[in-house]
């Protein structure tokens, strides 16, 4: 299999593409390095994964259509007919806060982009699109299980929003082209490598350093984590 995989650099993106690469899969990577965290610690991630003769990285921006179109154009000349190809769409504006502080920026690389993938894969005649969403898009649900079928509807965040975006414009695809989409709605994930923005890591060096843990609200709240090779 050949895959295109957007934010290889990322916390998921890098497990995903090492992943892939261990199985012997063709994966053309493709990130920016942006500084939404240090991007030094997707330079070791990227490191890693340059390690292996089956990969190899495009260092361009989500929404550079020109460079976008170029990888694509890559993904589907060295592979054997569109069926042994997918995309793997996991590059994207990060943190519900912080969208809420750069709405032009989510727009742009969360829906925009989205945009972008949806219409590549559709005239390169991609076997799939495989994309991130977000437990986001559930909102300020108070249900303590929830479920695919579960309402979507009210959004709290900007970047729920965009999330909610890219489903309904996944599913238009499906519907006028037939394009073969799946997307999933991570639950804060955690492991090595991780982003040094979530939880884990700010409780962990809380502890290290004596300081008290800082809980947002009430105190009482339930989250679900899951663990990335999960």
């Amino acid at each position: 299999m050949r895959i295109l995989l957007t934010g290889s650099a990322g916390f998921i993106g890098f497990h995903v593409a090492k992943s892939l690469l261990d199985r012997g899969d063709e994966v053309i990577g493709y990130d920016s390095f942006n500084r939404y965290y240090d991007p030094r610690l997707k330079e070791s991630r990227n490191g890693i994964l340059e390690e292996y003769p089956n990969f190899r990285l495009v260092r361009a921006d989500i929404g550079d259509r020109e460079a976008l179109a170029a990888a694509f154009d890559e993904l589907v000349a060295g592979a054997n007919g569109s069926a042994q190809t997918r995309v793997c769409h996991l590059a994207a504006q990060a943190g519900v806060r912080h969208s809420i502080a750069h709405p032009d920026a989510f727009v742009r690389d969360n829906v925009q982009a989205f945009t972008h993938v949806l219409e590549l894969c559709r005239d390169r005649e991609v076997g799939g699109l495989i994309y991130a969403s977000s437990s986001s898009v559930y909102g300020d649900s108070t249900r303590e299980r929830l479920s695919e079928s579960d309402s979507t509807s009210a959004q709290c965040s900007l970047y729920g929003a965009t999330k909610k975006m890219n489903e309904l414009m996944a599913s238009v695809y499906n519907h006028l082209y037939g394009l073969r989409v799946t997307g999933l709605r991570f639950f804060t994930v955690y492991g090595p490598w991780g982003r040094p923005d979530m939880a884990l890591f700010l409780f962990t060096g809380a502890l290290l350093r004596g300081e008290t843990i800082k809980v947002f609200g009430h105190g009482r709240m339930h989250r679900d984590f899951t663990y990335v090779d999960d």
